[in-house]
């Protein structure tokens, strides 16, 4: 049976950086009470009008193209990830494809929340075992800042806007590529994640945007307390069913939620931070897209043959980790 492997990673972030010290003149917080509490020092922001999560996808692509040298028409399907879609209506694939001319591919949207990228990994190479496709693009692409209450200090401080992609082709080369996926739904964090209105639940009105219904409403302490088990357990999972130790494992690339989920995460599994990828300083939290943006900037330090472990929780609550053999030397 043929595995997958991915074969480069491309990324896009905006110019704008939203620093801390800007953050402390909207709402009442400081640089060192984000540093602190989640470890964030900058983020990106798409502020231009008019452009959206597809647009950022878009770019991303065409830098995955560009380092890759493949033919936009050899591509068989394009996977976006994103929880902020440029539309309720088309999806931002059909977009992305439309943009970039590719004539020869379908696509279709996962809404996955922080889990986008793990989930849509895991259905891609799925898709290249099953012997049907040859090469498929999994873009995260997020605009985290569009549903952020930029008055509520509880969660402003923690989005970004950016996006990332990867190339994952079918191989027949042993030692490599997708190895193994633990995934799981619980279902129970509806209450304590989510956005009020805008679904067909209740549809956008005056009262909903008077009410400022249409922001990420979140319950810190819950989610942090249901993310560092999750994720920990669901490494520790992975690790079992391979027969992998510590030393085994070359990195672990964690959803960027935030710094002390990562740390605690790290803490619970014994693992050295020097293993564990980290960009949230510079990027704050971009949901489907940090794992794939993180990759983006790591994969210099890449090399064939690694073991990497991907780790993620999100809105829903979903969770999971995938164990992975890295394909290339960048």
């Amino acid at each position: 049976m043929k595995n997958a492997v991915i074969t480069g990673i491309g990324g896009y972030v905006p110019e704008y950086i939203l620093t801390n010290e800007e953050l402390s003149r909207m709402v009442d917080t400081s640089d060192e009470w984000i540093l602190t509490r989640v470890g964030i020092k900058e983020r990106r922001i798409l502020n231009e009008e008019g452009l959206g999560s597809a647009y950022m996808g878009r770019k991303a692509v065409r830098e995955l193209l560009r380092k890759t040298d493949v033919d936009p028409q050899t591509v068989d399907c394009v996977i976006c990830a994103t929880t902020t879609p440029d539309y309720r209506f088309p999806s931002n694939a059909s977009i992305i494809i439309g943009k970039m001319g590719m004539k020869n591919a379908h696509g279709f949207d996962v809404s996955c929340a922080c889990c986008g990228f793990l989930y849509t990994m895991d259905l891609a190479s799925a898709m290249i075992q099953s012997g049907r496709y040859k090469r498929i693009i999994v873009v995260a692409a997020e605009k985290m800042s569009s549903m952020t209450d930029y008055q509520d200090r509880q969660t402003c401080v923690l989005f970004g806007d950016g996006a990332a992609c990867a190339m994952v082709e079918a191989t027949e080369e042993e030692g490599v590529g997708f190895q193994d996926s633990f995934l799981r739904t619980d279902g129970l964090g509806l209450p304590f994640l989510h956005m009020k209105a805008g679904g067909s639940v209740c549809p956008a009105s005056h009262y909903t945007v008077d009410h400022r219904m249409h922001y990420i409403y979140q319950e810190g302490r819950t989610v942090f307390r249901y993310a560092v088990t999750s994720m920990a357990d669901d490494v520790q999972k992975i690790m079992e069913r391979n027969n992998l130790k510590e030393e085994d494992v070359k990195w672990i690339v964690p959803h960027e939620a935030n710094m002390r989920i990562i740390e605690a995460v790290t803490k619970r599994l014994e693992f050295p931070m020097d293993k564990v990828m980290v960009n949230i300083e510079h990027y704050g939290n971009t949901s489907a897209a940090s794992i794939a943006l993180a990759l983006w900037d790591f994969e210099k330090q890449l090399k064939k043959g690694d073991n990497v472990i991907f780790t993620a929780f999100g809105a829903g609550f979903v969770h999971g980790a995938s164990y992975y053999k890295w394909g290339y030397d960048a």
